[in-house]
């Protein structure tokens, strides 16, 4: 069993076919998705699908491209809609330094009050970062001191640093099709010298599908080509790669129920 930890299943870009799409995740051994909110304003969208669906989850929260136009939206706000029983994280927020598409200082705002919703709510925040390393472990440091909380840097592309100080202060790393790709080295690197009890692995659907996929939209089935990836830089079988993500991901997203063992699983 495999688990996409991040994908939008609410995008446009599956409206044609997300009904397909479960199913050839299914057919992959992906058996529980999580559809990431990137607006809080949007979340019945994420929501909706994942009410349509038993096998998929969902979280709420602001993504920093959209912090300017979400700023003031407070941390109580976010914790009512965590009431929901669908509603399995926090996020995704943090710091895009990349891209700038919103000022900083509400990137950063956004990112203290998520972290707060996650200290509250003991539900894991789902964190974005790129190209702000620094900014980012000064801010998780700093509001870790306040309180301890669960959270996982996604779709990881980061420097070592970032990693090691994020497994310090108890954080999960997830990879993406980044992982695949030929000049990801440095990042395969990384992957292979993290705990083993802190991986996940995620497509961040429909973006960053992995090789042989690179450049085609990317769907949860694909989940499976990371983790062969991910198997192959720690000299693993992909099936052990794949039962430790799997109960990385329960250990994090606590609220998640276990499925009921395929009958080929219990023979």
């Amino acid at each position: 069993m495999l688990v996409d930890s991040h994908c939008h299943l609410d995008f446009p870009d599956f409206d044609e076919d997300r009904d397909a799409l479960i199913e050839r995740a299914h057919a992959a051994g992906v058996d529980l998705m999580v559809s990431i909110c990137t607006r809080v304003r949007k979340f019945q969208n994420v929501l909706a699908i994942a009410e349509n669906y038993p096998e998929v989850f969902c979280s709420v929260g602001t993504h920093p491209h959209n912090a300017g136009e979400e700023r003031g939206i407070t941390a109580d706000e976010i914790v009512k809609l965590t009431e929901h029983p669908k509603v399995v994280a926090v996020g995704e927020a943090g710091l895009d330094y990349f891209y700038d598409k919103a000022p900083r200082d509400a990137q950063a705002e956004g990112l203290r009050v998520h972290c707060d919703v996650a200290r509250q709510t003991g539900l894991p925040l789902v964190i974005h970062a790129r190209d702000a390393d620094a900014d980012m472990e000064a801010i998780l440091r700093d509001e870790m001191s306040k309180g301890s909380f669960p959270a996982l840097l996604h779709c990881f592309s980061s420097g070592r640093d970032l990693a090691m100080a994020g497994v310090e202060l108890g954080l999960y790393v997830s990879f993406s099709g980044i992982l695949t790709f030929k000049r990801s080295e440095e990042l395969r690197d990384i992957a292979r010298e993290l705990p083993a009890d802190r991986l996940l692995v995620e497509t961040d659907a429909p973006y960053l599908a992995p090789q042989p996929k690179r450049g085609k939209r990317n769907e949860p089935a694909y989940t499976a080509m990371t983790a062969q990836v991910l198997a192959e830089t720690r000299g693993l079988p992909l099936d052990e790669i794949a039962t430790q993500t799997t109960e990385n991901f329960f250990r994090l997203f606590s609220k998640v129920p276990r499925p009921a063992a395929r009958p080929a699983d219990v023979a």
